[in-house]
């Protein structure tokens, strides 16, 4: 009867350290993931930064445009 229940034990600490490994994969996987997202949330950032500044700068064009025709 006690070697039965050692070796359910055993069985159960083995499954435990299986699914440790797995979720330690998995974690390694979506860390890496998250890694990714962040690279591209930057580079959107960074083209979305660029875009306002373009959208300023045109908005400066249009409106000394706009004073010139003003003064028509």
């Amino acid at each position: 009867m006690e070697f039965v229940k050692f070796t359910e034990l055993a069985e159960r600490i083995k499954r435990i350290l299986e699914e440790k490994a797995a979720l330690k994969t998995r974690c390694q996987e979506l860390e890496a993931l998250l890694k990714n997202k962040d690279k591209e949330l930057e580079e959107v950032n960074k083209k979305l930064k660029g875009l306002h500044e373009e959208k300023e700068t045109v908005r400066t064009k249009v409106d000394s445009l706009l004073e010139l025709l003003q003064d028509i």
